[in-house]
């Protein structure tokens, strides 16, 4: 990994107690845990001057170093993978002047989106992220797949489960030819006193209304620059989702 300016760590949360897919960090695609696939595509990206996993759970911590990771032990009790990463951080031995959050199961992370999100970082925002254009309906109307609005500085005006913005006179089955929407990759970027800062916030009415945290940032005055990637995201919540992660892995 190339040290680049600014100094960016990149951290991967891993939580062992996943509601829906627990222990998922560890599930094997193509006889490799997902965590590894994780850390080896992040390590591959040259704007990262360091990778790390941060997790709740010694099985975790000890598989990581086991293929020659770094790991650090977090509380059990963090409600989202931001507040994971700023202990993370707040407890090691490492300086940076950005955390990228990495999704733990997002096994075909590109080296490429990472690098793409470090470039937003230039102009020093506060945060950044990741979205993608929308090319098909189902993308477009799944609640599941979080909207995002963009002002004239490709700045985040608002994440919504709702598609947003609505096309008034437009039958919704043409929407897509007459606007451009956007879908949200979940990886940020934090400058490292603003991550302290976000971290400190109480949950806000818009991210309980839409449960999406980032709302929270946005409610409480926070900028968050955007990239456009042209890479889509693939993350792992359910068995389901590992079962076509596997075909992805196989090119079936």
């Amino acid at each position: 990994m190339l040290h680049s300016e600014p100094n960016i760590l990149g951290i991967i949360p891993a939580r062992y107690a996943s509601t829906r897919f627990p222990a998922k960090a560890l599930a094997k695609i193509g006889g490799i845990s997902m965590i590894q696939r994780v850390y080896e595509q992040a390590c591959k990206a040259n704007s990262l001057n360091k990778v790390i996993v941060a997790t709740d759970h010694p099985t975790i911590f000890e598989h990581v170093e086991s293929f020659g990771g770094v790991a650090v032990l977090t509380s059990p009790q963090h409600q989202s993978g931001t507040d994971r990463c700023q202990e993370a951080y707040f407890n090691s031995e490492y300086k940076a002047d950005y955390i990228i959050n990495i999704q733990g199961d997002e096994p075909f992370i590109q080296p490429e989106q990472i690098d793409l999100l470090a470039e937003a970082l230039d102009n020093k925002p506060e945060l950044a992220t990741l979205v993608k254009q929308i090319s098909d309906a189902e993308t477009l109307f799944n609640p599941n797949t979080p909207k995002v609005l963009l002002n004239s500085a490709q700045e985040a005006i608002y994440f919504s489960r709702q598609t947003l913005p609505y096309l008034r006179g437009i039958a919704p089955e043409h929407w897509l030819e007459h606007h451009t929407f956007y879908k949200h990759i979940g990886i940020y970027a934090y400058r490292t006193d603003v991550l302290a800062k976000i971290t400190q916030l109480e949950p806000s009415s818009l991210e309980q209304a839409e449960s999406l945290e980032q709302l929270r940032w946005l409610e409480n005055g926070f900028k968050i620059k955007v990239a456009i990637t042209e890479h889509d995201s693939h993350g792992i919540d359910t068995p389901e989702d590992l079962a076509k992660a596997e075909k992805l892995f196989l090119g079936l």
